[in-house]
């Protein structure tokens, strides 16, 4: 399908790895000119090496606004305006209600300061195209998990900002979506599993949870997402929270659980 995207600008938070990287790869299939920024510096470098010079590293923490201006600027720089900003950095960390005050405050801020900050940096540039948003927020604001108020917190606003965000830009045909992983198989994900006693039995059981095809969602998945909620084919579609979770989120418990007595 072709998506109108040829010669875009496109620039991603958190791209060295996971949804991000795989975001890149799938931008770049459609002839985009790609800027991703990460504190990873070895996995940047590594990822830009492997693609062409329609691709630029931008090495930055964007826990300060300074930083995320800087980004801005040097996608600019180098390919002339931004087009699509995908808010994709983020992490849970996970801090529970036990955490202290000053340390859920610090998180929030982690997870969220940079979205705000990317696309107010970005706005000018966005409303001269005019470009379009997609923000990454988590079923962790939808339903819940325990044990991680703050990244909660944290992609609760960037679902509100989303709605926020499409209001007031669509008088300037600026157009506002938030992809919704779940049980997705990134780098993070499987730091968590190695982590645990037995990773392939923790692994099973929550692919098991899964309703469509038992599995965890991919990268190239949601990315695949993005790629069309910034393109031309959707382009009456705004201030919309797409899940993309094979089921996991909204359907009836009973088929997570007892989904084989359902065949």
């Amino acid at each position: 399908m072709e998506l109108g995207l040829t010669d875009k600008v496109v620039l991603i938070t958190g791209g060295a790895k996971g949804i991000g990287a795989a975001a890149l790869k799938e931008f770049l299939a459609e002839g985009c000119l790609v800027a991703f920024v990460d504190r990873d510096k070895t996995s940047g470098q590594a990822l830009a090496k492997s693609s062409d010079s329609r691709v630029r590293f931008i090495e930055a923490d964007l826990t300060s606004p300074e930083a995320c201006k800087k980004s801005v600027e040097q996608t600019v720089s180098c390919f002339g305006g931004i087009d699509v900003l995908v808010n994709n950095a983020g992490f849970n960390d996970g801090l529970g209600l036990e955490t202290p005050p000053e340390e859920f405050m610090i998180s929030v801020q982690t997870n969220l300061l940079h979205v705000y900050a990317m696309t107010h940096y970005s706005l000018p540039h966005l409303r001269k195209r005019p470009g379009c948003l997609v923000n990454l927020g988590s079923k962790v604001s939808e339903t819940g998990q325990g044990h991680t108020s703050a990244y909660a917190a944290a992609k609760g606003a960037i679902s509100a900002l989303t709605r926020e965000w499409a209001v007031a830009l669509a008088p300037e045909n600026i157009r506002v979506n938030c992809v919704m992983p779940a049980e997705c198989q990134t780098d993070q994900y499987e730091e968590f599993f190695q982590s645990q006693q037995n990773p392939e039995a923790l692994r099973k059981a929550i692919s098991n949870l899964v309703p469509l095809s038992r599995r965890l969602t991919t990268p190239e998945e949601i990315a695949q997402t993005i790629v069309f909620l910034a393109s031309d084919k959707s382009s009456h579609t705004t201030g919309q929270h797409i899940f993309v979770d094979g089921g996991y989120t909204h359907f009836d418990r009973a088929v997570g659980h007892d989904h084989d007595k359902w065949q």
